[in-house]
């Protein structure tokens, strides 16, 4: 029997500062509502969602801010690049993730925004709090005593 042709996870864009920025206490995997357009856009790789997060809204999860380009051979039926695109997920999973921004202070930000092995595109959404500078201090001298502990034992043998 033929085996199916799996098409591997392909990440498309990622938030790197989001790790440095905010201590991350849980993540959720999210679809997302696009038009053809902005599928087809994103394919590109040209994506960006480093200054993006979610809100709530009327009970649904939105992505704001995230930059979506134009695709070139859309002409006038073109999306707009940073409009509100809405989350897909459970009812349970909404009302946790805004229990968690309502009560705890926490919020909502994108990590991944990636193609599943079905080919539909996903973002994994993080439930942070913000560090403080501090904070960031701290990770930024674990980081760096990783580096140089790495170096000590290449150099050693």
């Amino acid at each position: 029997m033929a085996e199916k042709n799996e098409r591997p996870i392909k990440v498309v864009a990622e938030n790197r500062k989001a790790r440095f920025n905010y201590a991350i206490d849980d993540t959720i995997e999210a679809g997302i509502a696009l038009t053809g357009t902005e599928v087809k856009s994103i394919r590109n790789g040209k994506t960006t969602i480093a200054e993006s997060y979610a809100d709530s809204k009327n009970g649904e999860i939105w992505l704001i801010n995230a930059n979506i380009p134009e695709y070139l051979q859309a002409n006038r039926f073109n999306h707009e690049p940073k409009r509100p695109r809405k989350l897909l997920l459970h009812r349970k999973q909404i009302n946790k993730l805004m229990g968690a921004v309502d009560r705890e202070g926490m919020t909502l930000i994108p990590l991944k925004l990636y193609f599943n092995e079905r080919g539909r595109a996903k973002l994994l959404l993080a439930i942070a709090k913000g560090k403080k500078l501090h904070d960031k201090r701290e990770s930024e001298k674990k980081r760096d005593w990783g580096r140089e502990k790495g170096r000590l034992m290449r150099a050693r043998g």
